[in-house]
C-alpha cells in the first residue's frame, strides 16, 4: 500500500476493480482545509481516461510492474509486434495499448510495462521525442512569418503534425511523443 505522496507520473495503482497508470497528478495545498492531490488517470485495459481527486494521506494500491526495452518490428491492422532486446522474444500488442501509435517508427526503442503477478503488458512508453522524415508539406507563403503561422504535414508514418512554414518536404523534424506537437527541424 502506498499513499498519496507516493503518487508520480507513469504510476500503476488498481482503483475501482481496474488498473490505472497515472499520467498527470498535482499536489494542491488550498488556503483553507486540508490538501489534495488531483490526478488524470488513464486506464490500462480500455484506455479510457479519468479525473480523479485523493485526499492527502489516502491509502493507494499500487501494483509492482517491470520494465523491459523492446523494439517496434511492425503493424499488421490493429496489432503492432514488438521484439525484446534482450532475448528476442516477441510480442503484439492491439493500437489502443500505445498513447501515439501513429508516431512510431519500425527500429523504434519503446519500454512496455508488465504486471509483475501475471506478466501481462499494461502500456507502452514511448521515447520522450522521435525523429521523423516529412513526407507531403504544402509550400509556405513567402511574407507569411510574423505570426507564427503553422501548415500541415505528413510524416513517413502517416501521422499528420503542424508544422512551421519553413519546413518542406524531405526535412527531418522532431516531434514530442506527448503532445504530437513539431519541437524542430534536425539538421543531418
Amino acid at each position: 500500500m502506498a499513499s498519496t505522496s507516493d503518487i508520480r507520473k507513469g504510476l500503476c495503482i488498481r482503483y475501482n476493480s481496474d488498473i490505472f497508470k497515472i499520467i498527470e497528478f498535482l499536489h494542491v495545498k488550498p488556503g483553507k482545509g486540508p490538501a489534495f492531490v488531483r490526478t488524470k488517470l488513464k486506464s490500462v485495459t480500455t484506455g479510457k481516461v479519468i479525473d480523479n481527486t485523493f485526499s492527502a494521506g489516502h491509502k493507494i494500491d499500487d501494483v509492482r510492474v517491470e520494465t523491459r526495452s523492446y523494439q517496434y518490428l511492425y503493424s499488421e491492422g490493429d496489432s503492432f509486434h514488438f521484439m525484446n532486446t534482450v532475448d528476442y522474444d516477441q510480442i503484439s500488442l492491439q493500437r489502443d495499448a500505445l498513447d501515439a501509435a501513429d508516431l512510431l517508427k519500425e527500429g523504434e526503442i519503446v519500454t512496455i510495462m508488465f504486471n509483475t503477478e501475471d506478466s501481462m503488458p499494461l502500456s507502452v512508453d514511448m521515447p520522450a521525442s522521435v525523429v521523423l522524415e516529412v513526407t507531403h508539406s504544402e509550400p509556405g507563403v513567402k511574407g507569411n512569418t510574423a505570426t507564427n503561422a503553422t501548415k500541415p504535414a505528413t510524416v513517413e508514418t502517416g501521422a499528420r503534425i503542424n508544422v512551421p512554414l519553413f519546413i518542406n518536404e524531405g526535412d527531418k523534424i522532431k516531434i514530442d511523443t506527448e503532445k504530437g506537437t513539431y519541437m524542430e527541424r534536425v539538421k543531418e
